[in-house]
């Protein structure tokens, strides 16, 4: 369970913190803004002062997410690039700390799964939104990195198609792992996908001839 909030932190920032638990806690049908206020240690109006329901406190608690789950992403593709990682291992690691960061929020949560159903319920355009920003951000390491290591896609797939596969392949293990639980079966499963889908879309090293020895007759 993460800690509290600092009582110094800003009441929006507190009030996220404590909302983030109440919907681990209790799931988002069963929770209320008396709750959130309660554990942010606010009264009811002081919520409403920020948030006028629990789905625009749900919609605020999901966007924070995203952005937290965008800079991890962002964060883990620089260091793997740094560290001289091949293309696959550079995406399973940035897509990695993408879904340990959002799965994180929801460790232990035995609502997770009504939690991931609400939250196309009630902020559908948010989560579209996102998955536009990521394969976004996928395209650019995609693309950057193949430029730097004069790396090159099979005929006929760019950049944009190969982010948009790896999007898809993404959804598609969720498909298969709604709760994203148990979370290592899903990962492995994911970095599976991945590895098989990068491979077959690079355009593999030319070999170079092996150099002949010897005295040409």
């Amino acid at each position: 369970m993460q800690a509290k909030s600092s009582p110094k932190a800003l009441p929006q920032d507190r009030i996220l913190d404590a909302a983030m638990r109440v919907f681990r806690r209790h799931g988002f049908r069963r929770s209320s803004i008396e709750q959130a206020a309660a554990e942010a240690g606010l009264t009811r109006q002081a919520l409403y002062h920020h948030f006028a329901s629990k789905e625009a406190l749900f919609r605020a608690v999901l966007e924070r997410l995203y952005e937290q789950g965008l800079a991890a992403e962002i964060a883990a593709a620089k260091a793997a690039e740094e560290a001289g990682l091949a293309l696959a291992d550079i995406l399973v690691a940035e897509i990695g700390a993408r879904m340990q960061s959002l799965l994180a929020s929801l460790k232990d949560s035995p609502h997770t799964e009504e939690l991931f159903s609400e939250h196309l319920a009630q902020a559908r355009d948010l989560y579209q939104s996102y998955s536009s920003r990521f394969a976004d951000e996928i395209a650019t390491t995609i693309a950057r990195v193949c430029r730097k290591r004069k790396l090159t896609l099979e005929s006929g797939i760019t950049v944009r198609e190969l982010a948009r596969c790896v999007e898809m392949a993404i959804h598609g293990t969720k498909s298969a792992f709604p709760s994203m639980q148990p979370v290592d079966a899903f990962l492995k499963q994911l970095e599976t996908m991945l590895r098989m889908l990068i491979a077959g879309a690079m355009t593999p090293l030319a070999k170079k001839s092996p150099r002949k020895t010897g005295v040409r007759k």
